[in-house]
């Protein structure tokens, strides 16, 4: 089990979330831009498209993006650029980096896209929404939509009440900061709020979604996971529930998931030389079935640059 401070890779379980529940996100915390949307309609999500403009972008950095195309009402396509910033300090080039991705898609593809933007860091004064220069005869003001989970601190009991999952989502969001130094206070927050699914009534797959984010954001020193796993196992008794494995599955795959990259690592050590830190960050981003196409792709290897390509062609997230 990883330590408290030791995971890096927040963003995959939000573009998880993003993707099982994304009408229910855009409904949580943008709903005047939700309301314009067709939900009947089905929407895509757009991964290639925004790899080609952010490429560049991301490496090192901590952010969940989704480019999505979806349906107005009136019939129209539009597509949105979901973005949330989880970098535990705010950015300085922000508001610039938004302008510069709704910049690129429209270049591209001649297609506007609506910027919407989620900020996760601790900083209450930090609250980036326009990226503006004027001059005597040019003057630009691009404006975008955010939401500050902080904020949310303030709503606790509407959150409580809530059945929309990024209720959910924040509430772990926020406890995850709250209890950075205090680990025993996590777990039993982290149990009080995976309970708190099976009292919404929620279908399984729902549970074992956000069970996933919470499991994941909500990091447990190993001692206290074992403790926390016995405690759960017990409540999914006591409830005579059918998700009784449910955690081991999860725990599982993660256990694989880690183990497979702790292999792949050593071998791509062997075989291309010593790897960046930067190179690092990216695989232990793969997700299992990334790392075990990398783990067979890396026979054929003959230098790092093998590798930044693949990683280049086949890192979509």
């Amino acid at each position: 089990m990883t330590d408290v401070n030791q995971r890096t890779d927040f963003d995959s379980p939000w573009k998880e979330v993003l993707e099982a529940y994304f009408p229910q996100a855009m409904q949580f915390f943008f709903p005047q831009t939700a309301a314009l949307i067709d939900w009947e309609r089905p929407y895509e999500f757009l991964d290639k498209e925004f790899q080609q403009i952010a490429r560049e972008a991301e490496q090192g950095k901590r952010y969940a993006d989704k480019l999505v195309k979806v349906w107005r009402t009136q019939g129209q396509e539009v597509w949105l650029l979901v973005h949330v910033e989880i970098q535990a300090k705010p950015e300085e080039n922000f508001a610039e980096r938004m302008f510069n991705y709704s910049f690129r898609i429209f270049d591209r593809f001649h297609q506007p896209a609506i910027s919407l933007a989620i900020l996760c860091d601790a900083n209450r004064q930090w609250r980036p929404n326009r990226y503006s220069y004027n001059y005597p005869d040019t003057r630009l003001n691009f404006e975008f939509g955010t939401v500050k989970l902080l904020d949310y601190e303030n709503r606790w009991t509407e959150l409580e009440t809530s059945e929309n999952p990024f209720a959910t989502v924040v509430m772990a969001h926020l406890k995850t900061q709250q209890t950075r130094q205090q680990p025993q206070e996590r777990k039993t927050w982290k149990f009080s709020l995976i309970r708190r699914l099976y009292d919404l009534g929620l279908q399984e797959q729902d549970i074992r979604n956000l069970y996933r984010f919470i499991d994941w954001v909500m990091i447990l020193p190993k001692a206290l996971e074992t403790e926390f796993w016995e405690q759960f196992k017990q409540f999914e008794q006591e409830r005579t529930m059918r998700y009784v494995t449910t955690g081991e599955r999860i725990g599982y795959e993660r256990g694989k998931q880690e183990g497979e990259q702790t292999l792949i690592l050593r071998l791509l050590q062997k075989r291309v030389g010593e790897l960046s830190p930067e190179v690092q960050q990216r695989i232990q981003s793969l997700t299992l079935s990334q790392l075990e196409a990398l783990g067979e792709a890396l026979l054929d290897f003959t230098a790092s640059s093998d590798l930044l390509n693949w990683l280049q062609a086949n890192q979509s997230e």
